[in-house]
């Protein structure tokens, strides 16, 4: 099954507006009346049923949250005779040619004029690499709107109310007939004046402006839990805009970046690292104090580790998201330094045990060379 944002070209945070753009320039462009070419009506099908589900907030959260394993039977293609949940596949095509239909505009009008559900909010948000591998609880302010305190969201002064609509005379929505190549239309579309809700404001609320709502500021505790990475996506229930109309407020959706660390590299539960000894404790063996996530640990360079080698340090990586219990190990690749001067009485020591090995193993010095026998 196919993205349903690749389906209508937009990318995952497209608003409200954006989804119904670019599904009506598709719906146009691929309806069966108009385009005959093979596959049009499939692809008219899937548009369709991508925008039935994007443009409704709960079905949209339940697909970006699991896909299409998330929707069930709850977002099928809708029934022709159920003009609601369809309405705009048909005002789409008609409105290209100035026209529409009596039933899908009756129903625009129905929806515009009950309870409606408030939009979701974005907020990003950097946390440091600890903060990332161990979570913490964060303060963060947000702009959001809600129910307006003054009028209790009716958008009318205190002590008055909404009046009907004089332009609709409370219908919501005003017709108009037009003539089009296809022959004669009516258009059906919400009234100008009340913008649907069949209802006025003659005396607006001083606080609001007559919305309903206000835009305040407001500061929220979120957890974070360990684990997490960039990318990663929380969910603040019913703290994004209010509703209209006694609708349910929307979500806030925090999306997380992650700062980089001086030391440590992150892939996946596992962390990576690197640490440089000497030549002679890489011959030698020995116990050093290395970087983790957990501060300063011991880590052992056994006698005779060679230049690239990983040691492990198990358990020591980052949590795993929804089980923090289980960790990732951290691995250390091992650089080995070779000194690029010598003192005489280091290269006299070192002579000597070249010669040593040289004189072991049969071989001539400058053809052994200095270390070769040290790592032979």
């Amino acid at each position: 099954m196919a993205d349903y944002y690749d389906l209508l070209g937009v990318s995952r945070d497209a608003d409200a507006d954006t989804l119904k753009r670019s599904y009506r320039r598709l719906a146009r462009q691929y309806h069966p009346d108009i385009n005959k070419d093979p596959g049009a009506e499939d692809k008219f099908k899937e548009i369709g049923r991508a925008y039935e589900v994007l443009s409704d907030p709960q079905t949209r959260a339940r697909y970006d949250q699991f896909g299409e394993a998330g929707l069930g039977g709850a977002a099928g293609m809708p029934d022709m005779g159920d003009m609601g949940g369809f309405a705009d596949l048909f005002e789409t095509f008609f409105s290209g040619f100035g026209g529409g239909m009596g039933g899908p505009g009756a129903s625009a009008g129905a929806r515009r004029r009950g309870p409606r559900q408030g939009d979701d909010l974005r907020f990003d948000l950097t946390i440091s690499f600890s903060e990332a591998v161990f979570g913490k609880e964060k303060e963060i302010q947000i702009r959001h709107l809600e129910t307006c305190s003054s009028c209790s969201g009716s958008g009318a002064k205190s002590g008055s109310g909404p009046t009907s609509c004089g332009t609709c005379g409370g219908a919501g929505q005003v017709r108009r007939a037009t003539r089009t190549p296809f022959g004669s239309f009516t258009q059906v579309a919400a009234c100008p004046t009340c913008e649907g809700t069949g209802q006025v404001i003659a005396d607006p609320c001083s606080a609001c402006g007559g919305q309903g709502l206000q835009q305040v500021r407001k500061k929220l505790r979120i957890n974070i839990p360990a684990g997490v990475d960039t990318g990663t996506r929380l969910r603040v229930a019913n703290e994004g805009n209010a509703g209209q109309r006694g609708g349910p407020a929307g979500d806030l959706y925090v999306f997380l970046t992650v700062q980089s660390h001086p030391q440590l590299r992150r892939d996946g539960i596992n962390i990576h690292s690197e640490v440089t000894v000497n030549y002679l404790q890489a011959i030698l063996g020995d116990t050093i104090e290395v970087e983790t996530v957990d501060g300063p640990e011991q880590l052992e360079i056994p006698a005779g580790t060679q230049p690239g080698a990983v040691l492990t340090l198990s358990g020591k990586g980052v949590p795993k998201l929804g089980n923090p219990v289980a960790r990732g190990n951290h691995l250390i690749a091992i650089k080995v330094q070779l000194p690029t001067k010598l003192n005489r009485e280091e290269r006299e020591l070192l002579e000597q045990l070249a010669g040593h090995h040289t004189a072991k193993g049969h071989q001539h010095p400058h053809k052994s060379g200095l270390f070769g026998g040290l790592f032979g």
